[in-house]
């Protein structure tokens, strides 16, 4: 299988599994790197460095996609800080 494919394949079970339970709490998960057999999503919106996005990505993310596609051999959550956040720290660390 090439590797678009099994973005295609990932792309599905998220869509079909993942996404609308996000959707329904004002957030969403973007594939950020797939690379020998590792997922690497991000949550984005409202679930985005929410205080449960670790259980949401083991309970959730990761428990469907390793179900659906048994080749996945693990599901990292990227974790970074969001856009609002770091503006914030740039201008409180320049004085304004």
């Amino acid at each position: 299988m090439l590797k678009d494919d099994k973005i295609i394949e990932i792309e599905k079970v998220l869509n079909d599994k993942v996404r609308p339970y996000l959707k329904n709490h004002g957030g969403n998960v973007v594939i950020k790197e797939y690379k020998e057999g590792i997922l690497k999503v991000k949550l984005i919106g409202q679930c985005a460095n929410c205080v449960s996005a670790k259980t949401t990505n083991e309970e959730l993310i990761k428990y469907n996609v390793l179900k659906e596609i048994p080749s996945i051999k693990d599901v990292i959550l990227v974790e970074g800080v969001n856009d609002e956040l770091l503006d914030f720290a740039k201008n409180f660390l320049k004085g304004k």
